[in-house]
């Protein structure tokens, strides 16, 4: 299929790796739907785009469960059809274990794993029926392998390699492609986002994504990824090597996290 002819449904598209993956699919002529609770933000993102005719702006929210079913018609509507539905939204997390009210768990859970899982499987029959389409997820390190002060965060991403490895194999004839993206640290404002053991934002930078990939480099390798048809990939800086450590020496790998300075 033509790039120009493909329907890309992005979440989480009002900052970060999503509004970059919106900027980079317009300027090859990708039909967008952008979507976060944020509307303002949303318009603000399709203004920095190509072809702002082509991009629809859905904002909703993620853990509105009741109501997935309904939004994911209306999202149809838009264009008539989805290609691509790229799992993006998150909230990250900065708290030790031992300080993380319970409320906080959910609220992690909730947006990072249940709510990707909602919006795939009600978009699934959707996919099945139009002969095809592509879920994109957008994990984390985290999803392979653990670190201080991100227990829910990183229990959230392992889920989500769990629910869509099993997709892959259950609809893989129908043709329907999964993709798990695993960036290491990327210049976002995800650090400053994260939410601390009472639930409240961090609100400042973490060093390790001040030093991270650019947005820019990121989203090209994730749409290359994409295009591509991979399984899932990893990137980012010395963080990345720790996917593959876990496969040698998982108690090699835990005294090295554990040593490090990375909040």
């Amino acid at each position: 299929m033509n790039k120009k002819t493909k329907v890309v449904w992005i979440t989480g598209a009002s900052s970060g790796i999503g509004a970059e993956l919106a900027v980079q699919y317009s300027n090859l002529g990708v039909k967008l739907i952008l979507s976060s609770r944020r509307a303002e933000v949303l318009g603000q993102v399709k203004s920095n785009c190509c072809n702002p005719e082509n991009i629809k702006i859905f904002p909703f929210d993620l853990t509105d469960f009741k109501s997935v079913s309904e939004l994911v018609k209306s999202a149809y509507e838009l264009f008539g059809t989805i290609d691509i539905l790229i799992n993006n939204a998150g909230i990250s997390q900065r708290s030790l274990i031992i300080d993380t009210d319970f409320e906080v768990y959910k609220r992690l859970i909730e947006i990072n794993y249940l709510g990707h899982v909602a919006i795939s499987n009600a978009i699934l029959p959707y996919f099945i029926k139009q002969g095809g389409g592509s879920f994109v997820i957008i994990s984390s390190v985290m999803g392979k392998y653990s670190s201080p002060y991100r227990s829910g965060y990183a229990a959230a991403k392992h889920a989500l390699h769990g629910f869509f490895d099993t997709l892959r194999m259950e609809h893989q004839n129908d043709n329907i492609f999964v993709t798990i993206i695993c960036p290491g640290f990327v210049k976002t404002s995800i650090s400053k986002n994260s939410l601390t053991g009472d639930g409240t934002p961090l609100g400042q930078y973490d060093r390790a994504n001040a030093r991270g990939l650019s947005v820019e480099l990121s989203a090209k390798k994730i749409i290359s990824a994409i295009d591509k048809k991979k399984w899932e990939i990893s990137f980012g800086g010395k963080e990345r090597m720790g996917v593959y450590l876990k496969r040698l020496s998982n108690k090699l790998l835990h005294y090295i996290v554990k040593k490090s300075n990375v909040r």
